[in-house]
Formats: structure tokens, C-alpha cells, sequence
């Protein structure tokens, strides 16, 4: 009678995932299981299986419960880190924060919750700033410091008409130039106080007002 092969499972890093592979792996062992008694069952008494085959499927069975053991204390560790990570997310509330990107969010009432930041490395001889909409439609432009540094816009969520936009996310474009027409690349961030801390999507999540900003894009911690 031919050996039962094999099961090979691959752990995932998320705990959903983690969730679902224990899972097939219990599935497997049962079924691992349940072929194996068949087996013993219904071999002839005067052709039993050869011990090497059957030593050599006792061995795969313990190894198929070794990886159920080892997912399931994956997922305990997975998520005991999300607690953590999460724990460690609420000291940020009320503390000003700095995070790479450059989106944010206008509220349903009109507000933004924080301000972008543009860093320029050489002095400009001139910088242009754009806000885009989701639909990359400009509700807004003017123009920015030029001195090299960094430099904030703090936008109050209304058009170049003063009408207040609608609620969406929005964009910065910094178009800078030096006084010889070359283009100076600017780097972006966003800056907020954080008014709450969300997990539920399984990874820490700050907000900004109506922004929202993954706890690991965040790069400076403002007094």
C-alpha cells in the first residue's frame, strides 16, 4: 500500500491569514489522520505494512502536528503584537505629529485637520503650490517660500474662489525652480495633532483630524 504523502503548509505574516492556515492545517492532520487508521484497518494480517513505510508516515504525522502547534502560537504572537502596537499608538494621542505623504483629508464639516510641510535643498528662484482633488482637478494655487528649509502650508479646505470644498482627500504639488529654469525636487510631509487611533483594520492607524496616517509613515514626534 503506498505512503500518504506529505502536507506542506507556509505560515503567513498577518494574523487573518495566520487564522486560515491553522485552520487548513487542521483540516489536512484530520484527514492525514483518518487515511492512516483506514490504512491500518484494512491491511491484510498476512501482508502488513512494511515498518519502514509505516515509521517513515508516523513521522509525517508528527510533523503535521508540529506545524499546528507552531501556527497556532504564530497567531498568539501576531497578536499580542498588534495589542502592543496598538498600546504604544495611544501615547501619540495629543502630540503633534510629522508623517511622510502628501494627502490630506478635508472633514464633512468642512475642516483640515493638518498642514503639509515642503522641504526644498537649494533656494528656489521661484515655487509654485498646487491642490489637487481626488480627480486631480486643481481647487487651489498659489505661490510658496522660496528660501532653502523647510517650509509649512496650512490650507484652510476652501477653493482659490473661498468656497469651502467638498469633503475628499486632497493633494500637494510643489513645483519649484532654481534661478537657472532647473527643476528642485521638494520633499513632502504632513503634520497634525493626533485625535484618535484606530486598529481595526489590523494595524495601527492615527488620526489627523479627517487624515488618516499609518503609525509607521509617521517620522517625528512634535512636543
Amino acid at each position: 500500500m503506498s505512503a500518504i504523502s506529505s502536507v506542506t503548509t507556509t505560515s503567513s505574516t498577518s494574523s487573518s491569514s495566520s487564522s486560515s492556515s491553522a485552520s487548513g492545517i487542521s483540516a489536512n492532520y484530520e484527514m492525514f489522520l483518518s487515511l492512516l487508521c483506514t490504512q491500518l484497518e484494512n491491511q491484510s494480517p498476512l501482508d502488513p505494512m512494511d515498518a519502514q513505510t509505516f515509521t517513515s508516515q508516523l513521522v509525517q504525522y508528527a510533523g503535521v502536528e508540529q506545524q499546528i502547534q507552531v501556527n497556532d502560537k504564530l497567531e498568539s504572537v501576531l497578536s499580542k503584537l498588534d495589542s502592543f502596537s496598538f498600546s504604544s499608538g495611544v501615547g501619540y494621542l495629543g502630540h503633534a505629529v510629522e508623517a511622510s505623504g502628501d494627502t490630506l483629508s478635508v472633514g464633512s464639516d468642512g475642516s483640515v485637520g493638518g498642514s503639509w510641510k515642503y522641504t526644498l535643498p537649494s533656494e528656489a528662484s521661484s515655487v509654485t503650490l498646487t491642490v489637487t482633488n481626488s480627480d486631480g482637478a486643481v481647487v487651489w494655487s498659489g505661490s510658496g517660500e522660496t528660501a532653502s528649509g523647510s517650509h509649512t502650508l496650512t490650507w484652510d479646505g476652501k477653493d482659490a474662489n473661498g468656497y469651502a470644498v467638498a469633503a475628499g482627500d486632497y493633494t500637494l504639488t510643489v513645483a519649484a525652480k532654481s534661478s537657472s529654469g532647473s527643476t528642485i525636487t521638494a520633499s513632502k510631509s504632513i503634520t497634525g495633532t493626533v485625535t484618535g487611533v484606530d486598529s481595526s483594520s489590523g494595524s495601527t492607524v492615527f488620526e489627523i483630524g479627517a487624515t488618516e496616517v499609518s503609525m509607521s509613515d509617521v517620522t517625528r514626534l512634535v512636543a
